[in-house]
C-alpha cells in the first residue's frame, strides 16, 4: 500500500490516495500502520477518497481502529494533499466527512499549501455550561462542546503535570459518555491564548487535535475567559480560532506539512 506521512501541528497521520488505492480493512489497517514499533507510526489512519459531494470524502480511523466522524489537524492536511497532489486545482475546496461537507480556503506558499482555515459550522453545546462531574472520585466541572465530534472541555489552573496516561481513560469512558469522549485540559493564559492538552478518544494523548481547539475556544468563551479570537497553545504548536458573530461558525486555521512518502506491505 503506497501511503503519505503527515501532520498538523503533532497531530500525525498515515494518508492513502484511495483515488489510486484500495484499502480493504481500514480499521485493522489503521492499527497496523499506527504502532510505533512495528508500524509507520502514527495517530491513525486518514483515507482520501472519491465524492459525489465534494471535492473528496476523508475517513479517518483512530489507532484502535475505531472510525472518527471528523479531525481537524487531518482536514487540513487532506487539504493539502488534494491540492499538492492535484485532486483538486484551486486553492478553496470542499471535503465531505461524517459530520458534513466542510470548506477550506488554503494559503499557497511556493506552489505548495502552508496555512489551511477552515470553516468548521456552528458548535452545539451538549452540557449545562458548566456540568458538574465526579470522575474517580473528584469533583470537577466540564462544557460539553460537539463540533462534528463529542468534546468536554475542564479548565484546570494548571495542566502540565496532568498524567493523561493514568486519569485520561476515565474522562473519556465515563458513563455520562456513552459513547466515550474527547477530554481536553485548557489553562486560562488571558481572553486572547489559552494552553491545553488533550486525551482523544481512541488514540490517548496527542500533540495537537483541531476540533479539540476548537471546542475549547467555543467553551471558553460561553464561560467567560476568552474573546471569540483565541489562540491554543497545544504541544505540537499553536492553532487560530475564530468564532465568527455573523455567522455563528467556528474557524480553524493552522498549518498542515507532508513528513514523506512510502509503501508498506500489509500480508
Amino acid at each position: 500500500m503506497k501511503f503519505t506521512k503527515m501532520q498538523g501541528i503533532g497531530n500525525d497521520y498515515v494518508y492513502v490516495n484511495c483515488f489510486e488505492e484500495t484499502v480493504e480493512n481500514p480499521g485493522e489497517t489503521a492499527k497496523l500502520v499506527s504502532d510505533r514499533h512495528f508500524g509507520i507510526g502514527s495517530n491513525g489512519l486518514i483515507l482520501i477518497c472519491p465524492s459525489d459531494k465534494a471535492d473528496c470524502r476523508m475517513r479517518m480511523f483512530n489507532a484502535d481502529g475505531s472510525e472518527g466522524t471528523m479531525c481537524g489537524n487531518g482536514i487540513r492536511c487532506v487539504g493539502k494533499y488534494a491540492y499538492d497532489h492535484s485532486i483538486a486545482d484551486r486553492p478553496v475546496i470542499t471535503v465531505e466527512t461524517l459530520s458534513g461537507v466542510l470548506t477550506l480556503h488554503m494559503t499557497v506558499k511556493d506552489g505548495k499549501v502552508d496555512l489551511v482555515r477552515v470553516d468548521m459550522g456552528e458548535p452545539t453545546v451538549t452540557s449545562a455550561v458548566p456540568e458538574p462531574i465526579t470522575v474517580n472520585g473528584q469533583d470537577y466541572e466540564f462544557v460539553g462542546i460537539s463540533v462534528g465530534n463529542p468534546h468536554a472541555v475542564y479548565v484546570m489552573d494548571e495542566v502540565d503535570s496532568l498524567d493523561l496516561e493514568k486519569i485520561g481513560p476515565h474522562f473519556e469512558c465515563h458513563e455520562r459518555f456513552p459513547e466515550r469522549t474527547n477530554t481536553e485540559f485548557i489553562r486560562l493564559i488571558d481572553r486572547g491564548h489559552i494552553q491545553m492538552r488533550v486525551w482523544e478518544r481512541g488514540s490517548g494523548e496527542t500533540w495537537a487535535c483541531g476540533t479539540g481547539a476548537t471546542a475549547s475556544a467555543a467553551a471558553m468563551f460561553l464561560l467567560g475567559h476568552t474573546d471569540r479570537t483565541v489562540e491554543v497553545a497545544l504541544k505540537g504548536g499553536n492553532l487560530l480560532i475564530e468564532w465568527d458573530e455573523e455567522t455563528n461558525h467556528l474557524f480553524m486555521t493552522g498549518p498542515a506539512r507532508e513528513v514523506f512518502n512510502g509503501e508498506i506491505d500489509l500480508s
